[in-house]
C-alpha cells in the first residue's frame, strides 16, 4: 500500500519533450526579454512522482493562473539521481528559447554551468528547493533553510529518545544534492550538543523506497540497540518506517522524518514517527514562478527566499499554519504567503 501510494503519481506524470529538439551544447542565441504577454516558463523539478514535487507543481500552476499571459511547462526526469537526464532537459529548453527557467538542481555542481548558460542567453533563472555550487549572484534561490531544519530534526529526535541517549543513524537520499548534503550537515552539527547520542553512520536511499527499506533493515540488523533514525526525505522516511515495522521495533526506534506526504503523515498519526520536518513545496513553486515573472516584466532584483519549515506532530495536524504546509490550497497571494 505504501509503495502503491508513493509511486502512483509517477504513473500519471507526463514528461513530454518538444519533437525534434537536440541537446544544446553551445548557447549563442540571445533571447529577447518578454515584458508583455505571453511569457513561457519551464518549471523543472528534481523528479516527478513524489508527493513533494506534486505540491511544487500545484504551487507553480496556481501562480500561473493568477498571472495574466504566463504559460508554464512542467517537466522532469523520473529519478532524482538522473543528473544527465536533467542536464539534457534543461539544455533543450534553453535551446528552445523559453523566457525563464525555474528549476531544482539534481546536482549542485553539475548544474551550475546550465544556470550560467541560460542567463548568458538572456533567460531568467530561478532556483527552487536546491541551488547550485556556486550559486550565480543573478539567480535567486527560493528554498528551505535545510541546515536549520536538520538541526531542528536532531533536537526533536534527541527529545523523543530521552536523556538515556544511544545510537542513531541517518537515512539520507542523494549525495551531491545540495539539499541532501545540507541536511546531513545540519543534523551532524546539532547532534554534537547531545554527547549521549552516537551517530553510527549515514546510509543513502537514492530517493527510492525499496532501497530505503533495505538499507534501514541492514542498519537495524547490525544495531539491535539502535534508538533513533533521521530519515531525510519522503522516500527515505517511508522506506525506513516500513523497515522498522517489519523488524517489530516500532516505539523502540524513534523516527524523525522530512516532508509530509500522505504516507508520512499516516506514520505520525499512528505514532510510528515522532514528527516530520515539513517544508513548504507549494510556496516554492508559487514564489518561484512569481519571481521569474517579476524578473522578466519589471527587471526586479533577484532576492533569495527562505520558504520556512515547521515540525509536525500528531498533536498539531489541525493547526492552520501546519495545514497550509501539509495540504496547501490555491488562493489569493495573502492566503498562500504563510511566512
Amino acid at each position: 500500500m505504501l509503495r502503491k501510494r508513493l509511486f502512483s503519481a509517477a504513473i500519471a506524470a507526463v514528461a513530454l519533450m518538444a519533437s525534434g529538439c537536440a541537446v544544446v551544447k553551445d548557447h549563442k542565441v540571445k533571447v529577447t526579454l518578454q515584458k508583455t504577454p505571453p511569457i513561457h516558463l519551464a518549471v523543472i523539478p528534481k523528479s516527478v512522482g513524489l508527493d513533494y514535487w506534486t505540491k511544487v507543481h500545484e504551487g507553480a500552476m496556481c501562480a500561473a493562473r493568477q498571472l495574466p499571459g504566463v504559460q508554464v511547462t512542467w517537466n522532469g526526469v523520473t529519478d532524482e539521481t538522473d543528473v544527465v537526464g536533467q542536464l539534457n532537459l534543461l539544455n533543450n529548453y534553453i535551446g528552445e528559447g523559453v523566457n525563464g527557467l525555474v528549476y531544482a538542481a539534481t546536482d549542485a555542481t553539475a548544474m551550475n554551468e546550465v544556470s550560467n548558460d541560460a542567463t548568458k542567453a538572456g533567460i531568467k533563472v530561478v532556483s527552487i528547493d536546491s541551488g547550485t555550487t556556486p550559486q550565480p549572484s543573478n539567480v535567486p534561490l527560493i528554498a528551505t533553510n535545510n541546515i536549520s531544519g536538520a538541526k531542528l530534526a536532531a533536537k526533536q529526535l534527541a527529545k523523543a529518545i530521552g536523556p538515556g541517549g544511544g545510537k542513531v543513524a541517518i537515512i539520507a537520499f542523494h549525495a551531491g544534492s545540495q539539499t541532501n548534503d545540507q541536511r546531513v550537515q545540519g543534523f551532524e552539527e546539532e547532534l554534537k550538543k547531545y554527547p549521549k547520542l552516537h551517530l553510527i553512520g549515514t546510509q543513502y536511499s537514492q530517493n527510492d523506497y525499496n532501497t530505503a527499506l533495505t538499507v534501514t533493515a541492514n542498519v537495524l540488523t547490525a544495531n539491535p540497540d539502535l534508538k533513533g533514525l533521521f530519515a531525510a526525505n519522503e522516500a527515505s522516511d517511508v522506506g525506513a518506517v516500513e523497515a522498522v515495522r517489519i523488524a517489530h521495533r516500532v516505539g523502540k526506534v524513534k523516527i524523525v522524518g522530512w516532508d509530509t506526504s500522505p504516507d508520512e503523515v499516516d506514520g505520525v498519526k499512528q505514532g510510528v514517527v515522532a514528527g516530520l520536518i515539513s517544508q513548504d513545496p507549494f510556496r516554492m513553486g508559487y514564489d518561484g514562478v512569481r519571481a521569474a515573472v517579476d524578473l522578466l516584466r519589471r527587471q526586479g532584483r533577484p532576492q533569495n527566499e527562505n520558504t520556512g519549515a515547521v515540525f509536525v506532530t500528531r498533536h498539531d495536524l489541525n493547526n492552520p499554519l501546519v495545514r497550509q504546509f501539509v495540504t496547501p490550497k490555491c488562493g489569493s497571494p495573502r492566503q498562500v504567503d504563510v511566512g
